[in-house]
């Protein structure tokens, strides 16, 4: 902590808030699928969530910042949130939130994997060594069990991952041109209607019991996405980015308190691999950062 960085500490405390509001979030979206099919749940994340970002996105940035947007990237984008967000459901109903977290983490490997051929930027072969590393890591976590290889859950976790990182490319494309209110309204909108859609032949009544868990889940993913994106404004991503993985700890606490699991040794090992391999790779890319602007 610096004087060159005077609001690294807040920084450093928004980030932590966010990932324990994803991690609410998560337990909630886990909660709610025991009950409701995965693209139901993620309508309900959407719709829930909506009121709150729209209210924040016209008071900063006022109506026309909405307006001003690359449409077929939004809907490309879109698209992509409804698939991952079912196969993160699909994936957390049958899976400890842990073990969950664990195979998620390999996204930031992949969205490094993804820059190369979608944006062009150049990936040196000791972070190719480290994406490698993350994969062997996702190989331990899949080991041939009863929630091994074979797994639906896991893979259809591996899917959301990938989604995600797809995601994380098409942001960095659309901030270029678009604003973050735009980009986080009609990510919302577009999973409202379309995961709608597709849930709406097997759409289960919403039960009276279970609304105060849709609106705890509209209020903890609207808190984390506006604490997240305070703490990338704050600080740097260098070192916000690596407290992502204090998800890990959340993941293990609720899925003790609510659940009554905590992962077993092999959890542990594919986990701590992945986690490392990450946290190599932001170290690299800070080097990188630093070589090109010193």
């Amino acid at each position: 902590m610096t004087a060159a960085h005077p609001h690294a500490r807040r920084a450093i405390f928004t980030m932590l808030a966010a990932v324990l509001m994803f991690s609410l979030m998560d337990a909630l979206l886990k909660l709610l699928s025991e009950h409701y099919p995965p693209f139901q749940v993620a309508t309900l994340r959407g719709a829930s969530s909506l009121p709150f970002v729209l209210t924040w996105a016209i008071a900063s940035g006022g109506a026309r910042s909405l307006l001003r947007v690359r449409w077929p990237l939004h809907v490309l984008r879109g698209a992509l949130g409804i698939g991952m967000m079912a196969s993160f459901v699909y994936g957390v109903n049958r899976l400890p939130l842990s073990t969950t977290y664990s195979v998620f983490f390999i996204a930031p490997l992949l969205i490094t994997a993804l820059s190369g051929p979608l944006l062009g930027e150049q990936v040196g072969p000791r972070r190719w060594v480290a994406i490698g590393i993350g994969l062997l890591g996702v190989l331990v976590l899949l080991r041939p069990t009863g929630e091994g290889m074979l797994s639906l859950a896991a893979l259809a976790v591996l899917a959301a991952a990938l989604g995600y990182a797809v995601t994380a490319i098409t942001v960095r494309v659309l901030a270029r041109t678009d604003s973050t209110q735009a980009m986080m309204v009609w990510l919302m909108v577009l999973m409202t209607l379309g995961a709608g859609a597709l849930a709406w032949p097997g759409w289960v009544a919403v039960r009276g019991e279970h609304l105060w868990l849709i609106l705890g889940l509209g209020v903890a993913g609207s808190l984390g996405q506006y604490a997240v994106t305070e703490a990338f404004r704050l600080g740097e991503a260098s070192l916000i980015a690596p407290l992502e993985y204090t998800a890990l700890i959340w993941g293990v606490i609720l899925d003790l308190t609510l659940w009554g699991v905590l992962p077993d040794r092999v959890t542990w090992a594919g986990a701590a691999i992945i986690v490392a391999s990450g946290l190599y790779l932001l170290r690299r890319e800070r080097v990188h950062v630093e070589a090109e602007h010193p």
